[in-house]
């Protein structure tokens, strides 16, 4: 009998079909498009890439014109910048980037005054590093959908007018005795801060709410529990010899933290005192099969309900409780005890990672790394890139049903799209006094705002940005505003009386806050990066009682199938949506673009009636799957994904935008619809729709 392993490529290869077999030897099963002619309508024709990315928007000739004016005057290239921008000749501009959602201090090369592509910073020791969302952003900027400048009531409005209306409408709200929200995402920026304690110190009516599109409220609030400060705990996995994951993706989108340098840096195989070569090792405990998942060493797909009894029986076992824990099957047991052996056994360096939007798992967890003693989980470093608080955008709710609202500004937010309950604060937003939307495009939000406020993209704009204490970052912008755009900041600081520019704001606050030992303001402009010591010492608290926390975990029973709402590596939380490098990439794990699915296992997918099949051009076909969770109802394709637990399904965020983006971009469904209580676990029934989806797919590969 033949030893050589079997490899499959997708679960539809087990049909033994004719049809598959000729494919799996048939890369190109179809002709490559080679004319290059673009004609009236684009899926008549064949073209090249170029002129796609022409027919959905994407130019550069607004960026020429402006490029014509040469970058900022106070910017300074990364590369020294000549005494003129010479033809084929790349500048380099250390900045940075922050949506609120993705991170990175990076590198813009631009090319006659034009940025093209973006690289790693490799100065900065956290954040240096892009994913495939940063990397594409240039593109974003070049996006013809962009406001080009201010909008009242769907038409064009000086800024001039727009100032003096919404001073206007802050004091009738102020005299009213009505409380106007700040609504906006994590502000990370040192500046920002006190620009917008200024800007309430102004106006004192005004009350700054941060939320985040997708949650991380049960973190920060067990990390405050636990260690008295409410932010993202850090992680050294260059230190971990064993890791243990219980649902955190953490090489993907994990509280926003980019964890893959450090973690590649143990597993390559190092020779120790002894002679033996060693690395770290890795165990996944998840449901949806992931990009962590898939380079685990020994990947156990569970339902999240059971991740928790896990979670459970670690500590009980840790710390010799005779709690028993149910709905543990012997076998796992026996598996879970020889990690637990490991984990004691590594001591220090092992560490057990929680994905859980459950403050009784996260206290757990954070727990179990203290008992351990781990080294990895940092005692004095801690992530600034979540700060909200869901819970708060209940006091907005209040306020408007005892008519204390007087106005509502956002910004770095899309609440009409990414709100569980959408449609309240869309019907809300068209009944208060003034609502003001910062944002690029007009999308989900602004279409409901009366006032929008047109921003440039953030290689047009001045910024600076603190997401680990005591590692700060600068953004500068690499040209001049294609449009009529202004920052956030600018405006409420005109708002507020000053006279100041929020490039001013940033230097003075660097000089007298930030900068110390004789750095001066240029080289940090530079770098882009700076490093000060501002390390904190969290203790955890002696006096919590966890027996409550693991009865409400033991508690948790399923009802239905268990749905985990997740974040491509492509399309994260949607605010890029509208990008077609990242619609058409593929992902990683079910290697399908241009879409969001429901993943299934094979197990589940035959008795609820789901299938995958191949046509004899290679084209992969599913049915639909109707997905409903209280009231609401998803209609949404299906893909059988090896490896995912069964009785649970997924779907992504990022999908199912209406507003703010060309008609081609308006695919796949808005799973923050199913998002209720901002919790990415939910439990759902599923129906079969018998009717066909066509994927775009790379070939055999789900």
């Amino acid at each position: 009998m033949s030893r050589e392993k079997k490899y499959w490529k997708s679960e539809v290869e087990l049909s033994n079909s004719l049809d598959i077999k000729d494919l799996k030897h048939n890369e190109f099963a179809e002709k490559l498009p080679i004319d290059l002619e673009m004609s009236d309508e684009l899926v008549q024709s064949s073209t090249n890439r170029r002129d796609f990315l022409k027919y959905l928007g994407f130019s550069t000739s607004a960026a020429v014109l402006a490029s014509c004016e040469g970058p900022v005057h106070k910017s300074v290239p990364y590369v020294i910048q000549p005494e003129r921008i010479r033809p084929g000749i790349a500048n380099y501009y250390a900045t940075t980037m922050f949506d609120g959602y993705d991170a990175a201090n990076i590198l813009v090369k631009t090319r006659e005054g034009r940025p093209i592509k973006i690289e790693s910073n490799k100065l900065s020791k956290y954040h240096g590093f892009g994913n495939a969302r940063v990397h594409s952003s240039v593109l974003s900027m070049y996006d013809s959908g962009r406001l080009q400048g201010p909008v009242f009531s769907g038409e064009d409005i000086s800024w001039q007018n727009l100032d003096d209306q919404l001073v206007s409408h802050l004091k009738k709200s102020d005299d009213a005795g009505k409380n106007v929200y700040l609504l906006t995402n994590t502000i990370v920026s040192p500046t920002s801060k006190k620009v917008i304690e200024s800007f309430i110190k102004k106006f004192k009516n005004v009350k700054h709410i941060e939320y985040d599109a997708v949650s991380e409220t049960a973190v920060l609030d067990a990390h405050e529990i636990i260690y008295g400060v409410r932010a993202l705990p850090f992680y050294n996995l260059d230190k971990a010899n064993f890791i243990l994951s219980i649902g955190a993706d953490f090489l993907g989108d994990w509280m926003g933290s980019s964890y893959d340098k450090d973690y590649v840096k143990n597993r390559v195989p190092k020779k120790n005192n002894n002679g033996k070569a060693k690395m770290s090792r890795h165990i996944q405990i998840e449901s949806n099969m992931s990009i962590t998942g898939s380079n685990a060493d020994v990947r156990i797909p569970l339902k999240p309900s059971i991740q928790k009894h896990v979670l459970a029986y670690i500590y009980n076992k840790l710390e010799s409780n005779s709690l028993s824990v149910p709905n543990l099957e012997d076998s796992l047991k026996q598996k879970l005890d020889l990690l637990i052996d490991e984990l004691v056994s590594n001591g220090k360096s092992s560490v057990v990672l929680c994905g859980h939007d459950d403050i009784d798992s996260q206290i757990i967890s954070f727990r179990i790394n203290e008992i351990l003693k781990s080294e990895v989980k940092s005692i004095s470093k801690i992530s600034m890139l979540r700060k909200g608080d869901h819970k708060k955008l209940n006091n907005i709710i209040k306020d408007y049903e005892n008519g204390l609202l007087g106005g509502i500004i956002m910004s770095g937010v899309n609440p009409v799209y990414s709100l569980p309950d959408a449609m309240d604060f869309k019907s809300l937003l068209s009944k208060v006094d003034f609502s003001v939307n910062f944002s690029m495009k007009m999308d989900e939000t602004s279409a409901e705002s009366k006032y929008v406020a047109a921003c440039p993209h953030y290689l047009e704009s001045w910024g600076d940005f603190e997401f680990i204490n005591g590692e700060y970052s600068l953004c500068q912008p690499t040209l001049k505003p294609l449009f009529d755009t202004r920052q956030f900041e600018e405006c409420l600081m005109k708002w507020s009386g000053s006279e100041n520019s929020y490039y001013d704001e940033i230097r003075t606050n660097w000089e007298s806050n930030i900068l110390k030992n004789g750095i001066i303001w240029n080289k940090v402009l530079h770098d882009g990066v700076y490093s000060k010591d501002n390390k904190i010492q969290l203790k955890p608290n002696g006096n919590l009682n966890f027996t409550s926390h693991i009865e409400s975990l033991l508690s948790d029973k399923s009802d239905g199938f268990e749905l985990i709402i997740y974040s491509k590596p492509g399309m994260g939380d949607g605010q890029q949506a509208n990008n077609p490098w990242l619609q058409e990439f593929p992902d990683p794990i079910s290697r399908v673009s241009w879409d969001n699915y429901l993943t299934v296992s094979k197990f589940d997918a035959d008795n609820i009636g789901l299938k995958n099949y191949n046509e004899s051009n290679g084209a992969l076909n599913s049915n639909y799957a109707l997905v409903s969770c209280d009231e609401i109802e998803v209609k949404i394709p299906v893909i059988i994904q090896p490896g995912q637990a069964k009785g649970t399904v997924g779907i992504s965020f990022g999908y199912g935008r209406t507003q703010g983006l060309k008609p081609e971009m308006k695919t796949g469904q808005n799973a923050f619809r199913l998002y209720n209580n901002f919790s990415k676990l939910q439990f759902v029934n599923i129906k079969p729709v018998y009717e066909i989806h066509e994927f775009a797919c790379v070939q055999l590969h789900n």
